[in-house]
């Protein structure tokens, strides 16, 4: 099993952290302070040195600080007997770079696996609460981390599709209709359905028992809970199918059917998590599937993930709290990441742990 840890942080006008430096400890680092200094940041700038991008925001430049030109983060890393040193820096109207001990990726996703990083936060009530993007989003997070096919796969498809909308709304436009050129994109969109359909249902069947296992850990086997993954393919080739919503596609202008609106059921006791399930639950559900995601990642890279604890001490109350520290208080987990807004609860927390740590006060 690699290690991996995050030796040294940097920071540079990533959003309102004007500049810091951060020499942290091998297992676990807390940042504390009032809200609005800067402490989610500090974690979610570990996540972009990670997967290339922030956890909380869709557009790049919106990391930058508003009064600054450009921002940068640097993370001296160990991983295994090797040193990773990864810079990510943007400037304003420019394209973002990320380099790897000196050299300039090409490709950002040829980045993706190399630290792999999970995220608990109050945000990933998301997950349940809104549209299935966020599901989709979740389950490309954990498999990319592991699967450069995959991921590559998933950002062809993407692009495929994006061309095959573009054409539906020319046609519109052109007040047109060629079957043979959008059937270029219906083929390509199909053979790289495929391989996603199936990398996904693999994935759950592995998944989903970790999961199961994880929740009923927290709940103390208190209710059942289940995750089901929904695909037009699981009924129908994507063939068929846009070959049968050609009319509706045209209609619409955009692509109707596909990998691209697969979706996951969250269940407990057979019913919707999201209509039946009490705040509570809701919370032991996410925690469980983001630990299941941890356990997951930890097997498959054979590198325990660096843990991002996002203000979850003030989201939770205390019985789950406790259950979450006695999870982690064990070797199975690496380094650790916590926010929060109170100084004494969490060092009080931190010292139930037997483990090193540092605080930080922002």
């Amino acid at each position: 099993m690699k290690s991996l840890i995050l030796n040294k942080l940097s920071l540079i006008n990533y959003k309102n952290i004007l500049s810091k430096d951060f020499a942290l400890d091998c297992k676990i680092n807390c940042f504390v302070g009032n809200n609005g200094v800067g402490k989610t940041n500090v974690l979610d700038s570990i996540y972009h040195l990670a997967m290339s991008k922030s956890y909380f925001h869709s557009v790049s430049s919106q990391t930058i600080n508003h009064n600054a030109e450009f921002m940068l983060i640097e993370g001296d890393f160990s991983k295994g007997d090797k040193s990773e040193n990864i810079i990510c820096s943007l400037k304003k109207g420019q394209k973002k770079t990320l380099k790897r001990n000196g050299k300039i990726y090409k490709k950002f996703s040829d980045h993706i696996g190399l630290i792999p990083v999970v995220m608990i936060s109050p945000y990933d009530r998301d997950l349940i609460q809104e549209g299935s993007s966020n599901r989709r989003k979740f389950i490309d997070n954990v498999i990319s981390q592991n699967n450069k096919t995959y991921l590559t796969q998933i950002i062809t498809y993407q692009k495929v599709l994006s061309q095959r909308n573009a054409l539906l709304k020319f046609f519109k436009k052109k007040q047109t209709f060629d079957l043979d050129i959008l059937k270029v994109y219906d083929d390509q969109l199909s053979e790289l359905s495929v391989p996603i359909h199936k990398t996904r249902l693999d994935f759950f069947k592995i998944f989903v028992p970790v999961f199961i296992k994880r929740y009923n850990s927290i709940s103390q086997n208190k209710e059942s809970v289940n995750i089901s993954y929904e695909s037009h393919l699981n009924h129908e080739s994507l063939n068929f199918l846009l070959m049968n919503s050609v009319e509706k596609d045209r209609v619409l202008q955009y692509t109707s059917c596909g990998i691209h609106k697969d979706d996951l059921n969250f269940e407990i006791d057979q019913f919707p998590i999201k209509k039946f399930g009490s705040q509570g639950q809701q919370k032991s559900f996410l925690i469980a599937l983001k630990l299941a995601q941890f356990d997951y990642l930890k097997v498959e890279l054979n590198s325990s993930p660096i843990l991002l604890l996002d203000d979850i001490f003030d989201k939770l109350d205390n019985n789950r709290v406790k259950q979450l520290i006695q999870l982690v208080n064990n070797d199975e987990f690496g380094q650790i990441f916590i926010s929060d807004t109170d100084y004494d609860r969490t060092e009080n927390i931190i010292k139930k742990i037997d483990s090193s740590y540092k605080m930080f006060e922002l």
